[in-house]
């Protein structure tokens, strides 16, 4: 079962802040809610993604966080309680891989700056061969030429999708250069508006 993600995020110090700045009892209700699983709509939300952010802590207490992409789809989630992906071969640090060997926990953010959505997953981590076939079959995509070094699970603990404030709207080229096809770049006040003060 998926825990509501304040009983990992909420600690006791955390807490007397949010005490001391006056949004302790904002969060009183939200404590109580239960979350299950990964529903349909973070599914696909997950599966859009063309990059995220992945934090771990190694052995001497430390966070480190790392971007991670690739193309749409490369994440992917593979039951309501676990997501997977692909890990291609980078710089050869083995940062994030020899943390998650010490700790076996990652926090994610994945963002969907166009429309202004994040969402932040708390895990546990399992790193896999890549040599197994069944992973190999799940989470690689043919058409993207890379050195699969490994497969990282993710068995995800908790979740929580995260409020738009602050968020300034991106686009990829790729994206741009559609609203440019289709005619949809047009700047109106409002747009612009929307761009300028995103809260």
């Amino acid at each position: 079962m998926i825990k509501n993600f304040t009983d990992i995020a909420f600690t006791e110090s955390v807490k007397d802040i949010q005490r001391a700045n006056g949004s302790r009892n904002n969060y009183l209700g939200m404590e109580g809610m239960e979350m299950n699983y990964l529903s349909h709509g973070e599914k696909e939300f997950i599966e859009n993604r063309d990059m995220f952010y992945m934090s771990t802590v190694g052995e001497n207490n430390w966070p480190y966080v790392q971007f991670r992409g690739g193309p749409k789809g490369f994440l992917k989630v593979l039951s309501p309680t676990q997501i997977g992906f692909a890990d291609f071969r980078g710089n050869m640090q083995y940062i994030s891989t020899g943390n998650m060997k010490a700790t076996g926990k990652a926090a994610l953010i994945l963002m969907d700056y166009p429309n202004r959505r994040r969402l932040k997953i708390w895990a546990e981590t399992e790193i896999i061969d890549a040599g197994n076939t069944e992973l190999y079959q799940k989470l690689v995509l043919e058409e993207y030429n890379a050195k699969v070094d490994r497969f990282i699970l993710l068995n995800v603990k908790a979740f929580d999708w995260n409020c738009p404030q602050h968020i300034t709207p991106r686009f990829t080229l790729k994206e741009y250069t559609q609203m440019l096809e289709n005619g949809n770049l047009v700047l109106d006040p409002e747009f612009i508006k929307r761009i300028s003060d995103p809260k």
